[in-house]
């Protein structure tokens, strides 16, 4: 099995889109689509990709606005898959009206994730990504880790020298630092973490240089 990625930083907040595909099949998962998310659309097109699920590793509103958009694309509305703890942020627009912010109507959770669960781009073939549970940013926040490819898409838990913040509600510190050292500080040094926002970094990179860590990691 081929896969491939594509990353599209895009919206105001500078988020990171990714596109997880199977080159063999053209199936393809969206993961957090913000906003334009027409460019998603057109990447899709342009790589020759059928986007057939929406993975969101949380429910804050930057990772969520292109939802309705990209499940409208076909009939009936593509699944979305989220954690059962974000359903309060997703079913009140991910906190938007607190920017002064609109959001249109989200489609229904049709995939509730669960830690270890095994996510497949193509029905009926083995699965590539492992569901991966890391609250502390958010109640129900999951990563997802592609061991083929080596990377984790880790939404707002951890940047390149940064964490994400706790100061939302549902939001801990220690909780957070819970899930960096529990999920991703063990997995393989050389593993790629694909932010929320920002540039790239690996594990190994995050242990020795983020000032959020501290020693002992």
């Amino acid at each position: 099995m081929k896969l491939e990625y594509v990353c599209l930083t895009l919206g105001p907040l500078s988020n990171n889109v990714y596109l997880l595909g199977n080159l063999d099949t053209g199936d393809a998962a969206v993961i957090d689509p913000g906003f334009e998310s027409e460019a998603v659309l057109a990447a899709s097109e342009k790589t020759g990709w059928k986007i057939r699920q929406i993975w969101l590793t949380h429910g804050h509103f930057d990772h969520i606005a292109g939802a309705a958009l990209i499940a409208s694309t076909v009939s009936p509305p593509l699944p979305v898959g989220l954690h059962p703890e974000d359903f309060t942020w997703y079913q009140s627009g991910g906190g938007a009206g607190k920017f002064g912010l609109s959001m249109p109507q989200l489609p229904p959770v049709s995939i509730q994730f669960k830690p270890g669960m095994m996510l497949s781009l193509t029905e009926g073939l083995p699965p590539v990504v492992h569901v991966l549970f890391a609250p502390g940013h958010s109640p129900g926040h999951v990563m997802f880790y592609c061991e083929p490819l080596g990377v984790l898409f880790c939404g707002d838990v951890i940047f390149r020298e940064g964490v994400g913040r706790t100061d939302l509600i549902g939001g801990n510190w220690k909780t957070l630092m819970t899930s960096i050292r529990n999920q991703v500080l063990t997995l393989p040094d050389e593993t790629r973490l694909l932010s929320g926002h920002g540039p790239e970094t690996t594990v190994s990179y995050e242990r020795e240089n983020n000032p959020f860590l501290g020693t002992g990691w």
